[in-house]
């Protein structure tokens, strides 16, 4: 890790698994920041484990549901007034879900892991070239390789059978084709930020439990519990990709970063190659154009 002394950066998810790795290990090099999650009692509380490890003063909380496009606006003018942001993870999600509706009126899953995360990082666009040399992290995941497609239909619209791992597979290929795009519109905007894309692997978190069995426990929930605590890899581990993509200067932009291991389930960070439609520049640009009218924010 390189000395983040006198940088501020801003993490989403934090209040288990990948999310509160990335903020210690972030604080701890020295860098301020910023906490963001959607429950306030279970953001004090991970601040005050986190501070045992870190000084108190480098954690900031900040209340922020990536399902409530009003909350995502009113915590990134919150970051926003805390001045130049070097450092931006977009790595908080819902996997599995029921089908459900952010507040907005957007399927859960994609209205949380995308659009969520893609009008929180176009508020943040000033605070983050104004640092001079910023780096946008977006967390993926192997799931986003199971699909070939996002829909660019209006996502208030539900209509169908609801196939969730479908959905989620969706979501997480939406991130990619996000950080890539952003990528190159930066770029060609001249703006001073790097975006890049990563993944964790197959790692053992609370995401499969909170997702499968969101309203109500199930067999199918209890067996994926089990699988990911017996064969998944660490929290510790499955958020080093993210890290590295976040603080190691000599990645470019527009790359994705995930375990070297057998099928990069695990094993240490390095560049990995994309899934085909993550590189898909029409399906970008359509997904893209889809976010702004759907969030009504516009960048860069």
């Amino acid at each position: 890790m390189p000395d983040l002394g006198g940088r501020r950066a801003l993490v989403t998810g934090v209040t288990s698994g990948l999310g509160t790795v990335a903020a210690r290990e972030l604080a701890r090099a020295g860098a301020e920041v910023l906490m963001a999650a959607r429950n306030s009692e279970k953001l004090d509380q991970a601040i005050g484990e986190l501070a045992r490890d870190v000084p108190g003063e480098r954690l900031i909380p900040l209340q922020l549901d990536l399902a409530d496009l009003a909350s995502v606006r009113r915590g990134a003018a919150e970051a926003t007034g805390r001045g130049p942001l070097d450092i931006l993870v977009n790595n908080a999600g819902v996997m599995g879900t029921p089908r459900s509706s952010t507040a907005d009126g957007f399927e859960l899953q994609l209205g949380t892991n995308h659009f969520g995360h893609f009008a929180l990082t176009g508020l943040l666009v000033d605070a983050l070239t104004s640092s001079g040399s910023a780096r946008v992290v977006t967390v993926s995941s192997l799931m986003a390789q199971t699909v070939r497609r996002v829909s660019l239909e209006d996502p208030r619209q539900q209509t169908g059978r609801y196939w969730r791992w479908n959905v989620y597979g969706q979501s997480k290929l939406a991130n990619l084709l996000f950080a890539f795009e952003l990528d190159r519109r930066a770029r060609a905007a001249g703006l001073p930020l790097t975006s890049v894309g990563a993944h964790p692997g197959w790692t053992s978190t609370n995401l499969v439990n909170a997702g499968m069995n969101m309203h109500r426990r199930s067999i199918n929930g209890a067996i994926g519990v089990a699988v990911t605590r017996l064969v998944g890899q660490s929290p510790e581990e499955g958020a080093l990709p993210e890290i590295r993509a976040a603080v190691d200067d000599t990645i470019p932009g527009g790359t994705y970063v995930g375990p070297r291991g057998w099928f990069e389930l695990n094993g240490t960070p390095a560049l990995v190659r994309p899934p085909g439609p993550a590189q898909d520049l029409e399906l970008a640009a359509g997904l893209w154009s889809l976010s702004e009218s759907t969030t009504g924010v516009s960048f860069p």
